[in-house]
């Protein structure tokens, strides 16, 4: 039987993933990432660490992050709601780079083990220290292998970023609706 965590984790995982198989066309984003480390391609074999991040005693301990207030508390940055809810939305993805203090957060890319010719990346931009919905920007790339092998930039629709936005948001207000009813 899964734990509350385990079973939190997973839901998210997999609203997560729905998010981003959720694209199509060729409408709006820019879909090619300004950089990308050299050969390296993150498969299903990922990291499985991640309760060292996510969990208790992980990144910013246990939930004290949270108990500083809306403002971002914790000593980090920006808000620390939008900051834990962006790691919680994220968490199946691995991390490429995680700045509490700027408020960004890069992922690796992802390749969904159902759809091995294709793969995510995803940056999310926390822009305020209150919980807004304007606080917060997320950049979402994906890429086709094509039939040489290589990688090939496709763009997302605007609206699985939107989505993408909305989860965090909304895991941001269920954080900040547990913590007021502490």
């Amino acid at each position: 039987m899964l734990s509350r965590i385990q079973f939190r984790n997973l839901f998210f995982a997999s609203a997560g993933l729905l998010l981003l198989s959720a694209c199509g066309g060729n409408l709006g984003t820019d879909s090619t990432f300004p950089e990308e480390r050299s050969g390296q391609v993150y498969q299903e074999g990922f990291d499985d660490n991640r309760d060292t991040v996510f969990g208790e005693g992980g990144l910013f301990g246990s939930d004290k992050s949270l108990e500083e207030g809306q403002g971002g508390g914790g000593g980090i940055g920006v808000n620390s709601y939008l900051w834990r809810a962006s790691l919680d939305t994220l968490s199946f993805m691995p991390l490429s780079s995680a700045d509490p203090f700027g408020g960004v957060i890069i992922t690796d890319w992802y390749i969904p083990p159902e759809s091995p010719g294709e793969r995510f990346k995803v940056t999310v931009y926390i822009l305020d220290r209150r919980l807004r919905a304007d606080g917060l920007r997320v950049s979402a790339f994906k890429q086709n292998r094509d039939s040489t092998n290589n990688w090939v930039p496709v763009q997302l629709t605007p609206k699985t970023v939107t989505n993408l936005e909305n989860a965090i948001l909304r895991r941001a207000r269920e954080l900040r609706i547990v913590r007021e009813g502490d």
